[in-house]
């Protein structure tokens, strides 16, 4: 299944530099992870913004739950998701 992910990050002002940097190196990490493996399919920077549109190609929801929720950034982030489907006036056959 194919869902839009958009997800706003909202860290604390007051935190330190160095958790800041941890947290973003660990969210790098596992967000490239997720690419190779294929399950992260597209990740797009919101422009002027600490925010992306990124599109899931997932089992179901629940593991799109396990997944978005294992982020490290994830206790910071506002989400909000959208299934996708194929729509019949596109003109490619496998949605990638």
């Amino acid at each position: 299944m194919l869902f839009k992910v958009e997800m706003k990050v909202n860290l604390p002002a007051d935190m330190p530099a160095e958790v800041a940097a941890d947290i973003k190196a660990r969210e790098k990490a596992y967000a490239q992870e997720l690419q190779q493996q294929g399950k992260w399919r597209h990740l797009w920077r919101v422009s002027g913004t600490y925010a992306n549109v990124s599109i899931f190609d997932v089992t179901d929801n629940a593991e799109l739950h396990d997944l978005v929720s294992s982020l490290p950034l994830f206790p910071y982030m506002d989400i909000s998701v959208a299934p996708l489907c194929r729509h019949p006036s596109s003109i490619h056959e496998d949605d990638r």
